[in-house]
């Protein structure tokens, strides 16, 4: 058997002939020109040079599928990876109560199947709130791991070839939690979420709540001003004045280490209006800030290693033995590009805003919306058949141009994919993929910028 680790985390457990029966579903559905290379049956018994030649064959085999657009979405791939989830974890079917919290630390509580995806659970989130459908793709789950100062830190957004109540539960740490908030990044989105009331309190809760944190700078008399909208219950106009405010609408990492402007220093990175923010403290003491804005990276790509001992005391259980990166490369001036690097548990969700950056860059350019998107998604969706299960189209956003050399843009949902035999468990070698995600995005510098 082998492990399937994704992101970092293990997600599943799945043997040879599981894969390959994997691969004769998709060669049914997408024919045996679109699907790469299975890794051929062996007669006999492997000898411990061919068991490890053939986890090396799967892995590449499962990057290369997921890589692949069509095949990396497919309902197909992702139901497979679900099911091997819940087996892997022994969780059976069943109805249960799933806690989900709310950005004013309010709980909502939602009865589910355990073998319901993200997008069953955030639509019963929704239901249970009376958040109209047309509101559903402003917002997404994500998994966070609540600090003992009451603040918590981003883990991932909850992606649909996995399923939240395995996720969570999985973990067993009560610390872990799934919150509701939104998932875009342009804040004119913010007039449609605001025209229903529902929305409007979802959004008003999540600026208080960011502010309370400190994730958005607020001077003493901006401060006097939201006070005094506060009191007033006066929501639109206060989040209105938020906007205007540095940091509205970021994700604020915890603390972590660069290697940007020099090696080792400490840095805590903010993401958001189309930039990864940093401010770094400098071997010296001084702190500066920078921003890296996503038009100008080229490409980025997260690695994760399993190193011999054990990661820092104090981490999280879990996590400690996973080193993850996310490095990208910069366009610094006219024809200079810079790889920079940053060393954070929280890469994959880096990675994940990045992503989800350039896809709605990509939307926007192209005349579309948040809601055009959803809405394709949804008609091109069979809905709730009766396993539980929808049939989804393939993802939206193709190159804008089918003549550039296909750099792979690959979906954020499997940052890093490794497998590892089980009796190897003590492999140094558990390495994921240098992925690179080329950016559709990427803008040159010209004479007239610098």
């Amino acid at each position: 058997a082998y492990n399937i680790h994704v992101n970092g985390v293990l997600h599943c457990r799945v043997r040879y002939s599981q894969l390959l029966g994997l691969h004769e579903q998709l060669r049914k559905e997408y024919g045996a020109n679109v699907v790469p290379a299975f890794p051929p049956k062996k007669i006999f018994t492997l000898t411990p040079a061919e068991v490890e030649q053939r986890r090396e064959q799967l892995e590449k085999y499962m990057q290369a599928v997921r890589q692949d657009q069509t095949l990396g979405g497919s309902e197909t791939f992702n139901s497979f990876l679900r099911k091997a989830q819940q087996e892997t974890q022994q969780i059976p079917t069943e109805e249960v109560v799933l806690e989900v919290l709310l950005s004013s630390g309010q709980e909502v509580k939602v009865t589910i199947l355990t073998s319901d995806q993200t997008e069953d659970v955030l639509e019963a989130v929704a239901s249970k709130l009376d958040l109209p459908d047309d509101l559903i793709c402003y917002f997404s789950l994500f998994l966070v791991r609540e600090n003992k100062d009451g603040g918590f830190s981003f883990v991932r957004k909850l992606q649909e070839f996995e399923l939240p109540y395995v996720s969570v539960t999985s973990l067993h740490n009560r610390r872990f939690r799934i919150i509701l908030r939104k998932s875009y990044w342009d804040s004119s989105y913010d007039d449609d979420v605001m025209e229903h009331h529902v929305g409007l309190n979802l959004l008003y809760a999540q600026t208080v709540s960011d502010i309370e944190h400190g994730w958005i700078t607020v001077t003493k008399e901006q401060h006097r001003q939201l006070k005094s909208l506060q009191e007033k219950v006066s929501k639109k106009e206060f989040i209105r004045l938020a906007q205007t405010l540095k940091y509205y609408g970021y994700l604020k990492f915890d603390p972590c280490v660069t290697d940007f402007p020099e090696k080792g220093c400490h840095v805590v990175v903010s993401a958001g209006n189309n930039e990864l923010n940093f401010q770094v403290r400098l071997p010296n003491e001084q702190t500066k800030e920078g921003s890296f804005k996503v038009t100008r990276m080229r490409c980025w790509r997260v690695t994760s290693s399993v190193p011999m001992s054990n990661g820092p005391s104090g981490s999280s259980p879990g996590k400690s033995e996973v080193k993850l990166e996310l490095a990208f490369e910069y366009l610094m001036s006219k024809d200079r590009l810079q790889w920079v690097t940053i060393t954070s548990p929280q890469a994959i969700m880096l990675s994940i805003c990045l992503q989800s950056m350039v896809d709605e860059l990509m939307v926007k350019k192209s005349g579309g919306s948040i809601r055009k998107m959803f809405r394709r998604r949804v008609n091109g969706a069979l809905r709730r058949s009766d396993s539980q299960q929808a049939v989804k189209s393939p993802p939206l956003l193709d190159s804008p141009d089918a003549s550039r050399e296909p750099m792979a843009k690959l979906s954020s949902k499997l940052t890093s994919v490794s497998l590892r035999g089980i009796s190897h468990s003590s492999s140094t070698n558990d390495v994921g993929a240098n992925d690179f995600h080329g950016n559709y995005a990427f803008e040159g510098i010209g004479d007239e910028d610098l």
